[in-house]
């Protein structure tokens, strides 16, 4: 897959807070975990071998109860900005037991900014480092067994149910929320939006899912270190470099290798985001999401930054360019962020490099801190009404 413009991150319904393993086949870019809370995570180009900007790490599955029936499937996309585990059915082989509503199957549609996801939901133990969620629903992307897609599915770009279209192996969902969906999925009617259908041979009609049957958040599901997540990554020279690693840490002030210590906590609002303040105006619905290759903010008209020629989408100045910007969280907590642009055609063009710090492209309206603000810092992700040393969840921190 080429490099291109990227935005992995969920088209949700508005989330509303409450409190409240035979042995595994082979797989690509597997991932040790070295202790009981940190899983190892790097950003290569995936294992389709051309992904810009792609934090990836490894997942095992097992079939609910197993301890032998497991399947460690790596190049999984590490993303804050959804929730759930998606796994391509390519690279699964494991039989796990299928999700039913009324003797019919269920099958969900993910939308995402650039495309969606369509596949079955299954129920599968899942482990990750020292850490294990027994009986969580995952959606197996790209299931052949249900190629007539919903139309209501389709309206957000083209499919991303491959290898070569999604750039992973999987995608595993650890942002803010506990359900992907949440109580708008749990109602039905005109007000339902259309995540989860049961498939027949007649089609696919849309329907109400509990809370408990939507895919989960794995990590509120662990038994202990089930607070949240903290992604760890270090800074990247602006010229781009092959390869990083860096962990992802779960729990946070569960134990001593994830203290929030001095880092700044930003609240979110009703919709999950928070404001960027950017040269005098204020924007709302940023986010902070290790899904999207890029950051992606505002529109060429704003910035003055033209955008490459031909179809990346990204920005391409002639010279790298500087900007700042203030973070500002629902409850007042603000940061000022430098970043700089580069020229995405000359970052792109050298095949041997995967980790571009300046990569950026136009988002109108807003801002959404992809992958390239995560370099250099230790970010926090609070899932929604998990206890932390910091109050309940949801916030980001760093």
């Amino acid at each position: 897959m080429s490099p291109k413009f990227l935005l992995l991150v969920a088209l949700s319904a508005t989330p509303v807070l409450t409190p409240e393993c035979g042995g595994s086949a082979p797989a690509t870019n597997v991932v040790a975990a070295p202790s009981q809370n940190v899983q190892s995570i790097v950003v290569n180009p995936g294992p389709a071998n051309g992904y810009a900007n792609g934090a990836f790490t490894s997942v095992t599955i097992c079939v609910p109860g197993s301890l032998s029936n497991c399947q460690t499937i790596g190049g999984v996309l590490v993303d804050t900005g959804s929730t759930g585990l998606r796994v391509l059915s390519s690279a699964l082989t494991l039989p796990l037991p299928q999700q039913t509503s009324n003797g019919n199957p269920v099958v969900e549609c993910n939308q995402f900014l650039d495309g969606f996801t369509w596949g079955p939901v299954q129920t599968a133990d899942v482990a990750m480092a020292g850490e294990k969620a027994s009986s969580v629903p995952i959606q197996v992307i790209g299931e052949t067994a249900f190629p007539t897609i919903p139309d209501s599915c389709t309206s957000s770009g083209p499919s991303e149910d491959t290898l070569d279209t999604l750039g992973a192996n999987g995608v595993l969902g650890i942002g803010l929320f506990r359900q992907d969906c949440g109580p708008a999925c749990v109602v039905g009617g005109s007000s339902n939006p259309e995540f989860y259908f049961t498939c027949s041979s007649s089609g696919c009609v849309s329907i109400a899912e509990s809370l408990t049957q939507q895919l989960q958040n794995p990590v509120w599901l662990f038994p202990h270190d089930n607070n949240g997540v903290i992604v760890e990554l270090p800074a990247v020279s602006a010229t781009g470099v092959a390869a990083v690693s860096g962990s992802l840490v779960f729990g946070i002030g569960t134990q001593a290798d994830n203290a929030l210590g001095g880092a700044t906590v930003f609240t979110v609002d009703g919709q999950g985001t928070i404001s960027t303040v950017f040269q005098g105006q204020t924007f709302g619905g940023s986010f902070l999401d290790t899904g999207s290759n890029g950051i992606f903010f505002l529109d060429s008209g704003t910035t003055g930054l033209p955008v490459c020629p031909g179809a990346n989408g990204f920005y391409c100045p002639t010279t790298a360019q500087s900007f700042s910007a203030t973070l500002r969280g629902a409850n007042g907590a603000s940061a000022t962020v430098t970043f700089s642009v580069g020229n995405a055609d000359q970052l792109l063009g050298n095949a041997f490099l995967s980790v571009f710090p300046t990569l950026a492209g136009p988002n109108p309206g807003g801002f959404d801190w992809g992958l390239p603000f995560f370099f250099g810092r230790n970010v926090f992700t609070a899932i929604e009404s998990q206890t932390t040393p910091s109050g309940f969840g949801p916030y980001w921190a760093y």
